[in-house]
């Protein structure tokens, strides 16, 4: 019997239902992948920031020291050093050779008594017995009776005595040399210069006159010093390019700080005659990874930072907590476990450099070379978001982490994460006593039509529903069954033409270009301040086509510059255009590289070559002239329907010029180029040539 009773629930209210409870599922989804979401991309960019910053301050570092070494052995070269180590060495000969009168000895060990002997038993023990830090021999009780205890400037100003007074060749000869040096350590920053008599290892010369001045470090009280290792070393290497860079140590005559030296060989008539030393403070190593104690302003936020770690786990710059909040450092290193001993010696000497101790998965990484980002416990034992590498710096093995704490780092995603709870929470509700109804009222062919568009947001494009109704449901089965067969079809399509277009888009213009072209931008143009442009062109290539038919002049010429394009690509190098026979790139743009003008001359050589094995092949007379300039550019899109990347410029203009003004079968170089590689390839001076629009230009063949 058939009821008459309307229906309660109709198909409209079952889809609406439906749609409640998708939108549900859809805002629960959402959350929990949004968070997901959220996290990672934090976490990623947190990854970036952090490597980006420690690869600076590595740079920064690196950077630091190169120069250090460049400045150093072009003094040591220099004719006022090699002057003044002799005539150091020789009134410190004088000196040694002279009897030390009663009084004058008995002030020098006055003053150890008095004001360097209470340092070193306050960092060493009380009981520390004077006589292993008095000097051995006459002229370290001359010099330092003069310079140190007599000076009349207060201990920190030393330096500014030139001349002792009492009529000595020694204060002859510092009189003169004296503010040359002491300009040169101020320039550079360094903490002190010294020179040392290779024949002695008596430090002859210093410019801040510490308790080591005059001392030997054969004989003397710090033989077992860093300084006596890396003055040992330098003069055992008769080579002007040599420098001995010695990992930072406690250094007693500078109060116990930690300390580095530099040294680098004086060499006269092929034969080392002293060692130039610079004494490096770990101040400078502090302000370059602190940035003038500017961690916020650097982006590292409330806890992040930058460390240097040497082989043996110990800093080898200060903690950030060590300047901000003292007695929470010393609270959290208890914590972590360090020893009284190490938070006492911390306390002692003022700094955690080579007493606070790093040893964790991010620092053992970075000293065994290993570059990597992750999340780990710090030096502190609090889990930390970290990026690591190694510094690479000759002489030493030290790591670099760059680091936040994890709870700074997070939390946004703690805030995230909480609304989301809420959120999840009240959306789950009504999720389940919908589901409760839904579960016993829908039909089979809306699971269906509910599982086949699950699978095609999944993207399984070939998702198919059964069609079992004629009603709604099984018309809107349909209408999917086709919507997806159309779908499918016109992705194909679309994704050919992208293909099509990405392809066409990157042969014409660099990458980065283009896809600053897709991100909107409507005008490009931007200026470098230093890159390398080459000009190529083929020595009477339009002669020879003119014997040749077409197309072999096309294949001949494709050819060739296909092999240019493949060289290119493997240094690095973009190609920017061709007219007629003529080939022109760059090196150092879009993207800039420091080599640029190294890369572009190993291209030039390549560029040489090939020509020279095409022609072979194809049994033709074809000679390459190439002119190469470095200099700042303007470079930019051009055209609205059919684009170009050009370059404008003197730079330019002037690579030109090298090119059309060379000689066949050579690479003809300006000055900027020469001076940036006369170390790394071998050139012949061309003299000055006469340049259209320039005037008399110096120029540079390299030798091929």
């Amino acid at each position: 019997m058939t009821s008459d009773r309307p229906v309660r629930w109709g198909l409209a209210a079952k889809l609406f239902a439906t749609l409640i409870l998708l939108g549900a599922v859809a805002v629960l989804i959402t959350g929990v992948l949004g968070y997901v979401r959220a996290r990672e991309a934090l976490e990623q960019t947190i990854f970036n920031q952090l490597t980006a910053a420690r690869e600076a301050k590595s740079h920064q570092v690196a950077i630091y020291f190169r120069s250090l070494r460049a400045e150093l052995r072009l003094l040591a070269a220099s004719k006022m050093v090699v002057d003044a180590t002799r005539g150091f060495r020789d009134a410190v000969d004088e000196l040694g050779r002279t009897e030390v009168p009663p009084d004058v000895r008995q002030r020098v060990v006055d003053w150890y008594n008095s004001h360097y002997m209470p340092m070193v038993r306050r960092l060493l023990g009380k009981d520390t017995p004077l006589d292993e830090f008095l000097p051995v021999g006459s002229a370290p009780y001359f010099l330092q009776d003069r310079y140190v205890v007599a000076n009349p400037h207060p201990e920190a100003s030393r330096k500014l005595l030139d001349d002792a007074g009492d009529g000595s060749a020694y204060s002859k000869v510092h009189a003169a040399f004296h503010p040359l040096m002491r300009t040169a350590a101020t320039t550079l920053s360094l903490y002190d210069f010294m020179l040392v008599d290779t024949r002695s290892g008596r430090i002859v010369y210093s410019v801040d006159k510490e308790p080591d001045f005059a001392t030997s470090l054969r004989a003397g009280p710090y033989r077992e010093s860093n300084l006596a290792a890396g003055v040992a070393r330098c003069a055992a290497a008769p080579d002007p390019s040599t420098t001995c860079l010695e990992d930072f140590s406690a250094y007693m005559p500078s109060n116990g700080a930690p300390t580095a030296f530099l040294s680098a060989p004086v060499i006269e008539h092929g034969q080392v005659i002293g060692v130039l030393v610079a004494e490096l403070s770990i101040e400078e190593i502090d302000n370059i990874l602190t940035g003038g104690r500017r961690w916020q302003h650097e982006g590292f936020g409330a806890t992040g930072e930058t460390y240097l770690v040497g082989p043996d786990f110990l800093m080898r710059s200060s903690s950030r907590m060590f300047f901000e909040d003292r007695d929470q450092y010393y609270a959290e290193l208890r914590a972590s476990g360090a020893s009284d001993k190490d938070v006492e010696a911390i306390r002692r000497y003022d700094t955690p450099v080579l007493h606070q101790h790093a040893d964790t998965r991010a620092t053992r990484a970075a000293i065994g070379g290993v570059e990597g980002t992750g999340e780990i416990d710090g030096y502190r034992g609090i889990p930390t978001l970290a990026s690591w590498g190694p510094v690479r710096i000759s002489g030493v093995k030290w790591g670099l982490v760059s680091k936040v704490d994890a709870s700074e780092a997070f939390a946004p995603v703690y805030r995230l994460e909480r609304d989301l709870m809420i959120v999840g929470a009240v959306a789950l509700l009504v999720v389940g006593v919908i589901g409760a109804w839904l579960a016993s009222s829908l039909l089979g062919p809306l699971r269906e039509l509910t599982a086949g568009v699950k699978r095609f947001a999944a993207g399984d494009y070939d998702a198919k529903v059964t069609v079992r109704t004629r009603d709604e449901i099984g018309q809107l089965c349909l209408a999917f069954n086709g919507m997806v067969d159309e779908l499918r079809e016109k992705n194909v399509v679309i994704e050919g033409k992208n293909r099509e277009n990405e392809e066409l888009l990157l042969n014409v213009l660099p990458a980065p270009i283009a896809n600053r072209l897709r991100g909107g931008e409507q005008r490009i143009a931007d200026g470098f301040a230093e890159v390398t442009v080459a000009f190529a062109d083929l020595v009477g290539f339009t002669a020879l086509s003119s014997e040749m038919p077409p197309q072999e002049v096309v294949t001949l010429l494709n050819g060739l510059f296909t092999r240019f394009d493949v060289a290119a690509h493997e240094l690095g190098i973009e190609k920017i255009k061709t007219v007629g026979d003529a080939y022109m790139a760059v090196c150092g743009l879009p993207v800039p590289v420091a080599n640029h003008a190294e890369r572009m001359v190993r291209m030039a050589i390549r560029m040489v070559h090939i020509t020279r094995e095409h022609a072979l092949e194809h049994q033709v007379s074809m000679k390459l002239r190439v002119g190469i300039n470095s200099g700042p550019v303007v470079a930019g899109v051009i055209g609205k329907s059919k684009y170009i990347y050009d370059l404008w410029g003197d730079t330019v203009n002037l690579a030109s010029r090298m090119e059309s003004g060379g000689i066949p079968d050579s690479i003809q170089v300006t000055r900027p180029v020469y001076e940036k590689l006369q170390g790394l390839f071998a050139f012949e001076s061309r003299g000055s040539i006469e340049v259209k629009g320039k005037g008399s230009i110096e120029a540079w063949l390299l030798r091929l």
